[in-house]
């Protein structure tokens, strides 16, 4: 594989780990990726329920939560760490000053549109940061306006895009129809996101990497994916049954034990659908049963707490902490590939020799191909 390049910043092997929220990828999974010459990601989604204050002062304890868990990454790894902001989060603005204040490497803005994301970072006075920005969609239409609106007002553009596809694990941004349209492939979309953001590479002469998400799993996945032109993964799911992950053994075995039958789509209290592993809690709340709870701040903008059914972040935190009965599992749609739990080093020996092995067999049978083809004209 060719290393990654965002701007100044090269990667060795262009892999970058998903952020999984909540509590899912933190220091331990981030560093641990970091240290194979990936982009370890930690995920900024309810990080400060950890903090034994997070209840009364929960915007000071995610703010709290972020140092510590940055400052761990980067005390476990000289190699490149970032953070997976998402837009919807009520503190978004105060997480992204957290990260580039650490001197986080990059930061992944999904989960809305980033619009005034130059602006903020000025009014905060830190313009001068070398954190990379890197905005996640779902398609290249929301690509084109996040990039006209930076270009058009604070001459400037994202570093990097990340397409996620509609195979991917988490709430999604697709509508339930276009889940399950095959027109809307991983690579379809790639191929229209690289055509939409090359007039911005000619008009600032920078390269913007587009990097691919949802639903690669293997190493022939991730050299299938690159001849659509993407310069880089982001792989989530099959990061998440490993030692290091963060997220408890329980959780890891939920992938394990899963069948393909077992990964479905739920309907998010945010309004957005989502993919997951079935569980009792997931059933209970299908057949219309509310889980009581009360909501300490409206972490989510487009939550609707007094509706909701329960509470989305404590559901994801509680599996995490391994209280499944009280909550589930996101993942992605190859969660139930998963057999065992390894090490991180382990999946990305597997991965390049998967990679390398798909590369070398095309090269091999290309040529037989082209003397096969030249003996029949002989003949």
């Amino acid at each position: 594989m060719e290393s990654l390049k965002i701007g100044n910043l090269t990667v060795r092997v262009p892999i970058i780990q998903g952020g999984m929220g909540v509590a899912v990828s933190l220091a331990g999974l981030a560093s641990a990726v970091a240290n194979e010459g990936g982009i370890g990601i930690i995920s900024a989604a309810g990080i400060g329920m950890k903090e034994p204050d997070y209840t009364r002062n929960f915007i000071e304890s995610n703010k709290i939560g972020l140092r510590k868990e940055i400052q761990k990454a980067k005390s476990l790894s000289n190699g490149v760490i970032g953070v997976n902001i998402m837009m919807a989060l009520s503190d978004h603005d105060n997480l992204i000053r957290v990260a580039i204040e650490e001197n986080a490497d990059v930061i992944i803005l999904g989960a809305g549109l980033p619009l005034k994301i130059p602006m903020l970072i000025a009014d905060a006075g830190l313009s001068g940061h070398n954190t990379k920005l890197i905005i996640k969609v779902s398609s290249a239409k929301a690509a084109k306006l996040i990039f006209q609106i930076w270009a058009g007002k604070y001459n400037c553009i994202p570093d990097a895009v990340v397409v996620e596809g509609p195979l991917a694990g988490g709430h999604l941004g697709f509508s339930k129809t276009d889940l399950f349209d095959n027109t809307k492939t991983l690579s379809v979309l790639i191929e229209e996101t690289v055509a939409a953001v090359a007039l911005f590479e000619k008009q600032f002469n920078r390269e913007i990497p587009v990097i691919a998400a949802g639903g690669i799993y293997t190493g022939n996945d991730i050299y299938t994916i690159f001849k659509s032109g993407a310069k880089g993964v982001k792989l989530g799911t099959r990061f998440v049954t490993t030692f290091e992950c963060d997220a408890s053994f329980e959780f890891k075995e939920s992938y394990i034990n899963s069948s393909k039958e077992d990964i479905v789509i739920i309907d998010s209290p945010l309004g957005l659908p989502g993919r997951a592993i079935k569980n009792e809690f997931i059933e209970q709340v299908r057949m219309g049963t509310k889980k009581p709870y009360k909501c300490p701040w409206k972490c989510l903008s487009s939550c609707n707490y007094k509706d909701a059914p329960y509470c989305i972040g404590q559901a994801l935190f509680n599996a995490a902490q391994g209280n499944l009965s009280e909550g589930f599992a996101f993942s992605g749609s190859n969660a139930y590939k998963a057999t065992k739990i390894e090490h991180v080093s382990d999946i990305f020996h597997d991965l390049i020799l998967e990679y390398n092995t798909a590369s070398f067999n095309e090269k091999l049978i290309k040529p037989i191909s082209l003397d096969f083809n030249r003996f029949c004209k002989t003949a």
